[in-house]
Order: C-alpha cells, then sequence, then structure tokens
C-alpha cells in the first residue's frame, strides 16, 4: 500500500491587484514615521527583492471557507471520489473566516465543519477539524493525513489549505504587499499505485523565533490600536529560513534514501523569491552540487504570497500542465517544503 494524492483542485481569486494599486497608500514605519522616500520606489525595491508583480484578492462577498469549498470540489471531483467516502477534513488556515469591514475573526464552527457541510456529506465518520500551523499548514495536514492512513485509521482524506490575508493585512505597512487570498486541495488516499510519500519531517522552533510572526497594531498610531494585523520581522525570518530550511530539507530527503539528482522538482512556500532562491541554492549546497534550470516553480510572480495555499496551488497547476514551462510526470520525485510562523518547518519527498 502505498498513500498518495490522487486528485487536486484550486481556487485562484479573480481580483488581480498590482503593485501600481499600492500607489496611493501611505507607507509608515513600525514607530509611525512617513518612509524617506517615495512609493514608486517602495514598489520597484519590493519587486526586486520579492518577485511579486501582482496578487489576488477575494470579492468582498467571498470567506475562507467558501474558497476552501472550491477549491475541495475541483479536488474530489479530480480524485473521482464519492466524498461521502472521506474520513477526514483536514483544513489548514491561520484566521479564520475575517469577513470584509470587520476587525473579529469567525472559528464557530471550525472552517472544516463548514467545508463538510458545504460538501453535504451526511457521513458522521468523516471527521472535520482545523490546523493552525502557519504557512507550512497544508504540508503538515498532509503529513497527518498519511499517519492516520497508515495506521489504519483511515483510507481517504481531503486535505485544505486556505487563506485571505488582504483581510488582515496593515495597509500602512509596506509587507502588506507580500500577501494574497487562495485555496488549494488535495485528496490523499490509499492506493496499489507505486510511488507515494516516502518521507516526511516536521520542526518548531520556539525559543527564539516564536514571535518572528506575531499580530500588531496599525503603523498608523491615529487607529485604534485594539485592531490587530498580522505583522513579520522580515530579516529575521529570512535569516531563520536560509538557515533551518535547507537543513530540514537534506534531513527529510536523506531519510527517504533519494539521491537529490532524482528529485525534479521543488514545490517550496512561495513567500519571497530571493528568499526561495537562496534556500535553494544552500540545499543544493549540501550536496556540493548547484540545483538544475527549473527545479523551482514559482506563482508568486502573479499570485503573491498565500500563505498555506502556496503550495497546493503550485501543485494543482502543475499538475493540470497550467504553469507555463513547468511540468509533472509520473515517476517524478518531488519535494515540498514550507516554513512559517511558529516557526515551523516541515517538508515531503513524494513520487508522482
Amino acid at each position: 500500500m502505498n498513500i498518495k494524492i490522487t486528485g487536486s483542485g484550486c481556487y485562484i481569486p479573480t481580483e488581480k491587484i498590482s503593485n501600481l494599486d499600492f500607489a496611493k497608500h501611505t507607507f509608515l514605519n513600525d514607530d509611525g514615521t512617513p518612509f524617506p522616500y517615495p512609493n514608486d520606489i517602495v514598489t520597484e525595491k519590493f519587486k526586486e527583492i520579492t518577485g511579486i508583480e501582482e496578487r489576488r484578492y477575494v470579492t468582498d462577498d467571498l470567506l475562507t471557507s467558501d474558497i476552501a469549498f472550491f477549491a475541495a470540489q475541483k479536488a474530489i471531483e479530480n480524485a473521482a471520489i464519492d466524498p461521502e467516502t472521506l474520513d477526514y477534513i483536514i483544513f489548514a488556515h491561520n484566521f479564520g473566516n475575517v469577513k470584509k469591514g470587520t476587525i473579529q475573526t469567525d472559528l464557530l464552527p471550525s472552517l472544516s465543519s463548514r467545508v463538510k457541510h458545504n460538501l453535504k456529506i451526511k457521513n458522521p465518520n468523516c471527521v472535520a477539524y482545523d490546523i493552525l500551523f502557519g504557512c507550512p499548514g497544508w504540508i503538515e495536514g498532509v503529513i497527518q493525513a498519511y499517519a492516520f492512513i497508515k495506521a489504519g485509521m483511515a483510507k481517504k482524506c481531503l486535505v485544505i489549505g486556505a487563506e485571505t490575508l488582504s483581510r488582515v493585512v496593515d495597509m500602512h505597512d509596506r509587507d502588506s504587499m507580500i500577501y494574497s487570498d487562495g485555496a488549494g486541495a488535495t485528496i490523499i488516499e490509499a492506493t496499489e499505485e507505486d510511488g507515494g510519500i516516502l518521507s516526511h519531517s516536521t520542526a518548531t522552533f520556539t525559543y527564539d523565533e516564536a514571535y518572528y510572526l506575531f499580530f500588531g497594531s496599525s503603523f498608523n498610531k491615529t487607529h485604534n490600536p485594539d485592531v490587530r494585523y498580522i505583522k513579520m520581522q522580515g530579516r529575521k525570518i529570512y535569516e531563520f529560513a536560509l538557515s533551518q530550511v535547507p537543513k530540514a530539507m537534506a534531513a527529510c530527503l536523506d531519510k527517504s534514501g533519494i539521491a537529490i539528482s532524482q528529485v525534479k522538482k521543488i514545490l517550496i512556500h512561495q513567500a519571497n523569491e530571493k528568499m526561495d532562491e537562496a534556500i535553494i541554492q544552500r540545499f543544493y549546497r549540501i550536496y556540493k552540487q548547484t540545483p538544475p534550470e527549473g527545479v523551482m516553480p514559482m506563482s508568486i510572480h502573479e499570485l503573491g504570497n498565500s500563505s498555506v495555499a502556496t503550495v497546493p496551488t503550485l501543485y494543482d497547476l502543475m499538475a493540470r500542465g497550467k504553469l507555463k514551462n513547468q511540468e509533472l510526470n509520473k515517476g517524478d520525485v518531488i519535494l515540498f517544503a514550507s516554513v512559517g510562523s511558529g516557526m515551523n518547518i516541515n517538508a515531503i519527498v513524494y513520487q508522482m
């Protein structure tokens, strides 16, 4: 028995927000003082570092649970399964449902329960639960699904990663340009086919790193200090990721027994192009090699950083042949990897 992704789906929001749309924003330092240079320079430097040219936002009427449902429907259809046969629905997100114009998250009932309700699943033995694990949440959900199936507790699991970060960003913080919305979903299933999940690893660093990402007040000191937004210590995250992620990826690869020369693609969390490129360089340096051209597919240029949705969305686009100059073929070995708030790191070695 092997454990594989048998179906995938994603929802890419329709609202395109380009870097030019931030031209009229008033960007401030964390102490509330204005930036010493104009927005055109801010956005140009931002693009050079992150690679992001535009990002996607949901329309005002949609919530995180809504777009997760859309992605889940596609994954179920792609896998050609009866949703009543699902044993688990594992939903990774970080902020719940935040309605447009509100300041309070809605997590009652859980978002996974809402998705199960919208899928019209009657089976009470289909267990639905949410996980909060930062950007690596979808990968961790897949690892949990793998564990359930391996232990004989399940045969089919739906794993979702979805987020609407546009509802929790401080528009006076230039880091707000990084974030976007989206949803990705996969069916994880026991199968007699070759391949599947070959190894996995996860680590949580909290001694110094727990608050590298946190909820904080707006940089605009005239705003209500009790309204909180996603904040990050960018330099510390960058240094942490470059130090720890390549080692975690290598540990996972070594556990699989697969040679690095066999890795066809690395699907890494799309957070920052320069950071991801540096991680890949350091990963290959561990094996005294250089990364092959095209080994790291990117979607960040048009889609931005949608947190838990980036990796499953990237996988779905590639599996369906919708990412330019990139493809996945049966038998290919790929490496999933992510880093995010917590601080959490995880990876999976997977054979198509």
